[in-house]
């Protein structure tokens, strides 16, 4: 992979029941502004319907578009971005984040 090449994160979150998904849109209003100050960009969001083959019961699928490896890890490593990670801890159960790239 080249060293300025997209990279797409492929995001799969369980929320915690009783208000995980409205904590998680807490976590998104915070942090949104930080995906974009690193070139990220937020596509649209899926609730998965069924799974047809194998197991996945995630609550919601979403991808971030990061115009680099870097970026993404500039953003991970942003003192600010760190102070959000509470709100996206209180919302979530379990996550799945798998970098993926087009081909």
């Amino acid at each position: 992979m080249a060293e300025d090449e997209k990279i797409y994160m492929m995001n799969a979150l369980w929320f915690k029941p009783q208000g995980g998904a409205e904590k998680y849109q807490e976590y998104l209003n915070a942090v949104v502004a930080h995906v974009i100050r690193y070139g990220g960009r937020l596509t649209e969001s899926y609730q998965p319907d069924a799974s047809l083959i194998g197991e996945f019961d995630a609550d919601l699928l979403f991808f971030v578009e990061w115009p680099s490896q870097k970026a993404f890890e500039d953003f991970r490593l942003d003192p600010a971005v760190m102070e959000t990670k509470q709100l996206r801890e209180a919302a979530i159960r379990d996550s799945l984040l798998i970098r993926c790239s087009k081909v």
